[in-house]
C-alpha cells in the first residue's frame, strides 16, 4: 500500500489563471493589447451551454475580450463557414473556438480546416498537429496540455519515464502522445482493441486514461507508485436514481496503489479552460510577433 496523493485540478488551474491574468495585464499595459476570443456555439446543446458560459466568465475574469457567436440549430455549413471567414479577418480576435459537437448538416473536419491556424486556440487544425508532432511550435489542444501540466507539478521531471495513454481521440489521445513524447518518455499509445491492455497498463509510470468508458482501469491495471491521469467524465446511475460522474478509473480501486492520481470531477476538467485561456493569450503574442510569457 502506498499512500495516494489526490491532484488538486481546481487549484492548479486557479494558479494558471491567475498568471494568465497577470500577463495579459501586463501586456494592455505595455502594449495596449486585449487578447480577444470568440465562441462560436451553432444549436443548443445543453453541455455545450454550459460550457461556453463557463469559458465566458473565465474569459472575463482573465481580463480577456470575449466575442460570443450562436447561429441556430438549422444553419448550413455555408453560413459556419462564413462566420468563421469573418472572425479570421478580425484583428481583435486572437482566439476562435468553435463549440463540438456541430449539427449533422456540418462537416466539423472542414469548419476546423477553415479556421486560421494562428487562431486556433483548440489546437485541432491540420498545421497545428503537424507543428506538434514535428517538434514546431503549435498551438496544442487543451485538455492534453493541462494534463501536462498537471503531470509536470506532480512528478517533475518525466524524462525516462514510462507513459501509456489510453485512447487515441485527436482530441486528447493521440495530442498527449506528442506531447509527452517531447518530454523524452518512453511512449505507448493504446486502446479499446489494444491485446491484454490490462498488461500494456501496468508497465506505466504515468497512465493517462482518455478511452471515454466509465472505470475501464481496474485497481489491479496500476503500477504500484504511478501517476494516474483520468480525463474520462461519464455520467452512471447512482443510489437513489440519481446520477453521478466517474471517470475513465475506478478510483476507489486506484487509492492505495497509484502514487498520484487526479479526481473525477475536479481533476484535469478545471485545467481545459484555463489552458484555453493560455493558448489565448499566447496566440495574441505569436500573431504580433511579441515575446511570449512564461504562462
Amino acid at each position: 500500500m502506498v499512500e495516494t496523493r489526490v491532484i488538486d485540478g481546481k487549484a492548479s488551474a486557479a494558479s494558471l489563471r491567475r498568471r494568465v491574468a497577470a500577463a495579459a495585464a501586463e501586456l494592455a499595459a505595455r502594449s495596449g493589447i486585449v487578447p480577444g476570443l470568440a465562441a462560436v456555439l451553432v444549436g443548443a446543446d445543453p453541455a455545450s451551454e454550459i460550457y461556453v458560459r463557463s469559458k465566458a466568465k473565465a474569459t472575463r475574469e482573465a481580463g480577456l475580450a470575449g466575442f460570443e457567436h450562436r447561429l441556430p440549430a438549422a444553419a448550413s455549413e455555408a453560413e459556419l463557414l462564413a462566420l468563421v471567414a469573418k472572425l479570421n479577418a478580425d484583428p481583435a480576435i486572437d482566439g476562435i473556438l468553435v463549440q463540438l459537437p456541430l449539427p449533422p448538416q456540418i462537416d466539423p473536419q472542414r469548419i476546423i480546416a477553415a479556421l486560421d491556424p494562428a487562431k486556433d486556440v483548440d489546437g485541432f487544425h491540420a498545421e497545428n498537429v503537424g507543428r506538434l508532432w514535428s517538434g514546431g511550435r503549435a498551438l496544442v489542444p487543451c485538455t492534453p496540455w493541462g494534463c501536462l501540466v498537471l503531470l509536470r507539478e506532480t512528478t517533475g521531471t518525466l524524462a525516462g519515464a514510462e507513459a501509456v495513454v489510453i485512447g487515441r481521440s485527436n482530441i486528447v489521445g493521440k495530442p498527449m502522445a506528442a506531447l509527452l513524447l517531447a518530454e523524452h518518455c518512453t511512449v505507448t499509445l493504446a486502446h479499446s482493441r489494444s491485446r491484454d491492455l490490462p498488461a500494456i497498463a501496468r508497465r506505466a509510470d504515468i497512465l493517462v486514461a482518455a478511452a471515454g468508458r466509465a472505470e475501464l482501469v481496474r485497481g489491479s491495471w496500476i503500477k504500484q507508485g504511478a501517476t494516474v491521469i483520468d480525463v474520462g467524465i461519464n455520467r452512471v446511475a447512482g443510489d437513489g436514481g440519481k446520477s453521478r460522474l466517474v471517470g475513465d478509473v475506478a478510483f476507489a480501486e486506484a487509492l492505495g496503489i497509484a502514487g498520484a492520481i487526479t479526481p473525477v470531477p475536479g481533476g484535469v476538467g478545471p485545467m481545459t479552460i484555463a489552458c484555453l485561456l493560455r493558448n489565448t493569450l499566447i496566440a495574441a503574442c505569436r500573431r504580433r510577433g511579441l515575446p511570449e510569457p512564461a504562462v
